[in-house]
């Protein structure tokens, strides 16, 4: 949806890049993980597989993202 005067004004950026900013203090790192990866050893032949659960803040910082996805298809 367009935003109108909040663009112009500059207020919807800012609380655009106040939200992006907070997450990125919540999770100072690259958001990339893996649940599960495996491979072929190369000297022995066997199959390696490991899992990961997704850490705490990821998680946090994805249930921020999506509820503010919401926010946004609501508007």
């Amino acid at each position: 949806t367009y935003g109108g005067d909040r663009i112009r004004k500059g207020t919807v950026y800012t609380k655009y890049k106040q939200f992006v900013d907070n997450c990125f203090k919540m999770m100072p790192r690259h958001a990339l993980h893996a649940a599960s990866l495996g491979f072929v050893h190369p000297d022995t032949g066997a199959n390696m597989m490991f899992e990961s659960e997704l850490p705490e803040d990821y998680q946090e910082v994805l249930d921020k993202w999506r509820s503010y996805s919401r926010q946004i298809k609501e508007a």
